[in-house]
């Protein structure tokens, strides 16, 4: 490895690493400008763990960095009613701070005078959905102002009707080789006499205007076919006879599913790719594929396990739809800075692996679990069921909900996470997703 790809793979890490910094810091920004909209008391705002390197304090909220970029908190005070012995602490919105803290109670900062109305848990259950709400908000804000962005104004490599080669032979694609054999029948691309530079604008009289439409097309065809195609600036008819094929098989959304194949129409061309912006309501769609496929990551997590395990400890390839945690997204993004490609590719890929990062962020959050930002939702969304079904009936107000008491299962669920997290750092050291 040269020295320049060294310094370039240092900067992408290093890159990466400010985005990631600022995504922490939007996110607490979240819930302490929310907070404090609600007269909740913060007294502290850090980005990071650990030893505090700089801070400072402004009114009643010290704002600070710490050592160990890979997180970040606010700390409210009240944020769980008092216990049985009617003591009011400090909390801390990062799920791990938060389980120190429990495990020393005597390093809690204690209540000032004053802070009985500016307590957290007394704040009405809306309230409080609103600011555990606001961190993962800001990062579905950020992960969409990002993405519509770049893909408005730079794009997504997109494949096109015009014609990139040729091929010479009709091949299996199941059968993964490129050289032709003499049994091989002529492909029938190369029988019409189509050409590379040739534009295709209608199929069998049909206009074409999207490279889906005539792969679907083509998908569809077995035998004759007339192809428009637009050469030298005049629109030819050719005439070709496509022929029955193993093609690579596709999902519902037009994507290629790995190594699956179906019989299908096959002409035998190469479509040119290029840099394409979207439209925005082309990008919304897209961002709303991107959400969905977030969502379906999610759910297929547990799934992963024994490939996160056998690429960890034992030969297994790394999928490449396989978890990444920081240590292997930050990887990507030095790898990306080595690329052979435009700055502004470069820059792109960056903002999309950012976008893509806070997207994570914010589905991960919304689970409702403690101690991630969902499980605090769910506790006061449940306090606000039971203090509205007690009033309908006439009951007397069972009072705020102690999310306290779910703690055993936030240690577990803290528990099984820090397992993943461990996992994923590994196969990210040891064997590292990489840009295919």
């Amino acid at each position: 490895m040269s020295m320049t790809t060294i310094l370039l793979t240092i900067l992408g890490i290093a890159v990466f690493a400010v985005g990631l910094l600022f995504s922490i810091a939007w996110h607490e920004l979240g819930h302490l400008s929310t907070a404090k909209l609600f007269g909740i008391r913060v007294p502290q705002y850090m980005v990071g763990f650990g030893p505090t390197i700089w801070s400072r304090k402004k009114g009643d909220t010290e704002y600070g960095f710490k050592a160990i970029p890979a997180g970040g908190y606010i700390r409210m005070i009240g944020m769980f009613p008092p216990g049985p012995d009617g003591k009011l602490e400090a909390r801390s919105t990062s799920p791990w701070r938060g389980m120190i803290e429990d495990a020393r109670s005597a390093a809690f900062e204690e209540l000032e005078p004053g802070d009985e109305k500016r307590l957290f848990y007394t704040r009405k259950p809306w309230k409080r959905v609103i600011v555990m709400f606001a961190g993962p908000f800001m990062n579905l804000i950020l992960a969409v102002a990002i993405f519509l962005g770049v893909s408005m104004t730079f794009g997504f490599q997109t494949q096109t009707t015009d014609v990139a080669g040729v091929q010479k032979c009709v091949i299996s694609q199941s059968e993964k080789r490129e050289t032709c054999k003499e049994s091989d029948p002529v492909s029938p691309a190369k029988a019409a006499g189509l050409k590379v530079g040739d534009k295709i604008v209608a199929f069998n009289g049909q206009k074409i205007d999207e490279w889906s439409t005539l792969s679907d097309k083509i998908r569809d065809t077995i035998g004759p076919a007339t192809i428009t195609v637009r050469r030298d600036g005049q629109e030819q008819t050719l005439h070709a006879v496509l022929k029955k094929n193993a093609v690579a098989k596709k999902d519902s959304d037009g994507e290629v599913v790995p190594g699956k194949f179906v019989s299908a129409g096959y002409l035998g061309f190469a479509a040119k790719t290029e840099i394409v912006p979207l439209s925005f309501g082309d990008s919304v769609v897209r961002m709303g594929d991107m959400l969905e496929n977030g969502v379906d990551s999610i759910i297929a997590l547990p799934s992963k396990i024994p490939g996160l395990w056998n690429a960890a400890f034992s030969d297994g390839e790394r999928a490449d739809d396989s978890p990444v945690g920081v240590i292997g997204a930050a990887r990507i993004g030095g790898e990306v800075m080595t690329l052979d490609v435009p700055a502004q590719n470069q820059v792109a890929m960056m903002l999309f692996l950012l976008a893509g990062f806070n997207l994570s962020l914010f589905l991960f959050n919304m689970l409702p679990l403690l101690p991630l930002d969902g499980g605090h939702i769910a506790g006061a969304l449940w306090e606000a069921l039971r203090r509205n079904t007690a009033r309908v009936f006439k009951r007397p107000d069972p009072g705020p909900f102690d999310v306290a008491k779910l703690m055993p299962v936030a240690y577990v669920v803290a528990g099984v996470f820090i397992c993943f997290t461990l996992l994923v750092l590994v196969a990210d050291v040891v064997n590292p997703v990489k840009i295919s």
